[in-house]
């Protein structure tokens, strides 16, 4: 998965050169915690959380070694059917689809590098790949701090997946914020990556941006319109063909 600087990178790259309001986003502090929001029952950025729930059930992805989020199916249901009706909550709920986004672009295209290179398999492979995005995610320069407001602990105990606990809200945004101020900026450049380069993750980088902008001034668009808003109404509006269901056989290499 992308590391929180990337995820807090996104955040900062959309908000710098949109006004908020126009992508959807009526409160960019639980926009930004929302882009943190499926990892925090997973176990590994916020180890002392209250309970655990699986990767795979918090990213709406089926199981595999590189999962693909199905951000279309977390889209229909919790924004295009069940949208939260406090800015608040819309705000967070729309930060939890951003990052199941961007986990399927970095995670998507890095199935496809893994196609055409001469690469590990295995834990080696997943290892080697997380080690390269946390180095690029360091290489950033973030500095938007999310901050536990009594707004939004309220909007997150009544997320619709799942609840996540006051406590749980406090141990995730002291973690970004330690994240964010200790992380240490790092030269771009390739030395140190393991699997991938810097022109791959940089052009990565760009390629999810356009994806979330493109897609919430498309929606924001489409509601002014009075249309409906389903994953695959914004998907029409803007030209994409439909979600290709995730190959479990991803790592067959066909002769």
């Amino acid at each position: 998965m992308p590391s929180w600087n990337i995820h807090t990178a996104h955040v900062e790259r959309l908000l710098e050169a949109h006004e908020g309001r126009a992508l959807g986003i009526e409160d960019a502090n639980a926009f930004l915690f929302g882009n943190y929001v499926p990892d925090v029952y997973v176990g590994f950025m916020v180890p002392d959380a209250s309970f655990r729930i699986d990767y795979c059930i918090t990213h709406a992805a089926p199981a595999n070694l590189i999962p693909i989020p199905e951000a279309d199916r977390f889209w229909d249901l919790y924004i295009a059917r069940r949208s939260p009706s406090s800015p608040v909550g819309k705000s967070l709920v729309l930060g939890a689809w951003a990052h199941l986004v961007t986990d399927r672009v970095y995670n998507g295209n890095f199935r496809a590098y893994w196609q055409t290179h001469d690469l590990p398999t295995g834990d080696e492979l997943r290892e080697g790949k997380q080690g390269d995005f946390d180095l690029f995610g360091r290489t950033l320069g973030i500095s938007m701090l999310v901050e536990a407001t009594p707004e939004l602990l309220e909007a997150a105990y009544t997320f619709r997946p799942y609840r996540i606990l006051a406590d749980d809200v406090r141990r995730t945004v002291a973690v970004a914020q330690t994240i964010v101020r200790d992380g240490g900026l790092l030269p771009a450049g390739d030395g140190g990556y393991q699997v991938l380069n810097a022109e791959w993750l940089t052009d990565v980088f760009e390629a999810c941006d356009e994806r979330l902008s493109t897609w919430l001034l498309a929606w924001r668009q489409i509601e002014a319109d009075g249309g409906r808003c389903t994953a695959t109404d914004v998907r029409r509006r803007i030209g994409l063909p439909p979600a290709i269901p995730d190959d479990l056989d991803w790592m067959r290499k066909d002769a």
